[in-house]
């Protein structure tokens, strides 16, 4: 698919997509608690549905309407012997663990990026807990046969957290009490959604400075009606899209939220936007805007919709953490990049640092390289440039965020 989207200014009121992150966490939750879990304003974009096909396939019966999932969980041993992840990396590394609790043997495969993601984290942490595994050089497909078991185990956190969110999930129902020690986590504010979730569903986790969690063994999940909150990845870009080209609201955002990118607030912030939370409900104005210097190493996610502002500040703006972006979709940093450049934006690493100067932007052909976040990075920048951008592969937006075009011909942006 390609989208050609010309510059102009934009202006009104959206209601956040559903968080995606949350969705794929209350659907495990579901899969493993007993009775019937209600999930209320799921997202159904590509990875919430990979997840919810995989919590089929191990056994949950899910029925759904337009706005809801309804998921009756099991314990039963599943023969299901492939599970197929799609793209989501997320529901790769969190579905792994809990598969062990519900089959005797699995193998996990996937599509597109994921193919080239490592799994090395994955098999070397579960073989440590029980589990026997076989890898396709460290790359999917790979296979999982037995349990996981209790006791004190260290694990390396320093690729990310979603490793750690499947063993919080899947620990307490195995016999025994776990003790996990992490080195160097990254990603901590997801831990603490995982953390917060559990507790809705009646899991309690100790957490010791996320350097050491406790897990009580031989907890049950219970079903509970759940609602999800609107979605401060996506709605990121559109809140960056208010401060470069006009003015946007966004309903149903918490500033209350765990989510890691609830802190595109402070980056607008720092660089001079105006924010304006009233509720439940964040507005975002156009202002002239200053570099500005932002760590996103706890929230890499951040790392396109900051580049998009960045190009239109005074000066040059440092993103820190661009060593967490290799195995997203892309490699993001390449590909950011690799956008820049062809509408002409000035951009650097040094270090760990991404460097972005503001800059007379122009119109071009760019590639989503098939990755979610830059098609929707080039969608934003392309509100002021100087020309039409034209978007390749931009049917990427559907693993998160189906609803983004959709959304910004609301705001006003004309898309074609």
């Amino acid at each position: 698919m390609i989208k050609t989207i010309s510059d102009g200014k934009i202006e009104g009121s959206i209601t956040a997509t559903p968080s995606k992150s949350l969705t794929q966490r209350a659907i495990a939750a579901g899969l493993l608690a007993s009775g019937t879990t209600i999930i209320r304003n799921p997202s159904f974009c590509d990875d919430s549905v990979a997840a919810l096909k995989m919590a089929k396939m191990l056994g949950a019966s899910v029925s759904q309407t337009e706005n809801s999932i309804s998921i009756t969980g099991t314990t039963a041993i599943s023969d299901q012997q492939i599970l197929h992840c799609g793209e989501s990396g997320l529901a790769m590394r969190m579905f792994s663990p809990v598969a062990t609790l519900l089959t005797e043997k699995v193998t996990f495969t996937g599509d597109g990026s994921l193919l080239k993601r490592p799994v090395t984290m994955i098999t070397s942490a579960l073989e440590k807990m029980g589990a026997e595994t076989i890898s396709n050089n460290g790359l999917l497909p790979f296979t999982l046969r037995g349990h996981l078991k209790g006791g004190r185990y260290r694990i390396d956190g320093s690729s990310g957290s979603q490793l750690l969110t499947g063993l919080l999930m899947t620990l307490p129902l195995v016999g025994s009490d776990s003790e996990i020690y992490v080195d160097n986590l990254k990603s901590k504010p997801y831990i603490n959604l995982t953390i917060k979730l559990l507790d809705d569903f009646g899991i309690h986790i100790e957490n010791d400075n996320f350097q050491s969690f406790s897990i009580r063994g031989s907890q049950k999940y219970r079903s509970v009606d759940y609602s999800v909150e609107g979605d401060w990845s996506g709605s990121a870009f559109l809140l960056v899209a208010g401060a470069i080209a006009g003015e946007v609201e966004i309903k149903n955002l918490s500033v209350e939220s765990r989510q890691a990118d609830v802190a595109i607030l402070a980056a607008l912030k720092s660089a001079g936007a105006e924010i304006v939370s009233d509720g439940n409900k964040i507005i975002s104005k156009y202002s002239v805007l200053n570099s500005f210097s932002f760590d996103a190493t706890e929230s890499p996610d951040l790392f396109p919709p900051l580049a998009a502002l960045a190009a239109f500040c005074n000066g040059t703006s440092r993103i820190s953490g661009v060593s967490r972006l290799e195995h997203k979709e892309s490699n993001r940093t390449l590909t950011i990049m690799q956008v820049l450049e062809k509408l002409g934006i000035k951009s650097y690493v040094s270090n760990d640092d991404l460097l972005v100067a503001g800059s007379e932007v122009h119109g071009d052909e760019v590639s989503s390289h098939n990755d979610h976040r830059i098609a929707m990075m080039a969608a934003v920048i392309a509100l002021r440039s100087k020309g039409n951008v034209i978007i390749s592969e931009a049917e990427a937006v559907t693993k998160s965020y189906p609803d983004f075009y959709d959304h910004m011909k609301k705001l006003g942006a004309i898309i074609w």
